[in-house]
């Protein structure tokens, strides 16, 4: 299947490098490039595409306010954050705004390439590609917790497997490192994660994580 792209930067010279490196690969098409955050919303909206790769600062609309409109708008639209600040407040704030993913741009083109068919299939560079320590922090200053009721109904929607993945997830633990700590295959530890996708309303892996910190699952170390 081809993954088909939105690419959103301000600078010509980085569109038309992210544009050499993504040409380089078969199953990946670019279906529309944006200069801006505005144009970057207009274009996931009328092309649908699987991923936009996101500049966080833009002129007028920044990334931040685009992928939050983006990911509001459309379910099956993921956006991976690109930047040059590799800093943790730009990371919670793209994360709080509905990203799938956050890199810089001095990353290995490899990494680029293995991120997008990541975020495409619905999973997230959440673990273990970002620290537990990050999780944790995003979870203790990004969160309001939700009431105590509303919390235990989503946990009813899960059976006790399910809340034991959700917990590992929590914990920044891989497919394959679920797999190992629950004794069972990888394509179990795959089909109990998209079930909790489906039954919590997750987008993404990333939104399964703050779900197991605000249903107590997963507690912030203190």
């Amino acid at each position: 299947m081809t993954i088909r792209l939105v690419l959103a930067d301000d600078q010509p010279l980085v569109l038309s490098g992210l544009r050499m490196v993504i040409g380089t690969a078969e199953d990946l098409e670019i279906v529309g490039e944006a200069a801006t955050g505005a144009q970057a919303v207009a274009l996931a909206k009328e092309l649908r595409p699987e991923v936009v790769v996101m500049d966080i600062r833009m002129p007028g609309m920044d990334g931040i306010e685009a992928t939050r409109a983006i990911t509001a708008e459309s379910g099956g639209t993921h956006v991976i954050m690109l930047t040059t600040f590799d800093d943790d407040e730009n990371v919670y704030a793209s994360l709080r705004a509905g990203a799938s993913g956050f890199l810089v741009k001095d990353m290995a083109l490899e990494e680029l390439l293995a991120a997008i068919r990541v975020v495409a299939r619905g999973d997230a560079l959440i673990a273990p590609s970002v620290t537990r320590r990050l999780i944790e922090d995003f979870a203790g200053q990004g969160m309001t917790a939700r009431p105590a009721a509303h919390r235990q109904r989503m946990l009813e929607e899960t059976t006790e497997r399910e809340r034991e993945v959700l917990t590992l997830i929590g914990r920044g633990l891989s497919n394959a490192e679920i797999a190992s700590a629950l004794f069972i295959g990888m394509a179990t530890a795959k089909t109990h994660v998209a079930r909790l996708m489906s039954k919590l309303g997750a987008r993404d892996r990333i939104q399964l994580v703050i779900i197991a910190y605000e249903t107590g699952l997963v507690s912030v170390s203190p």
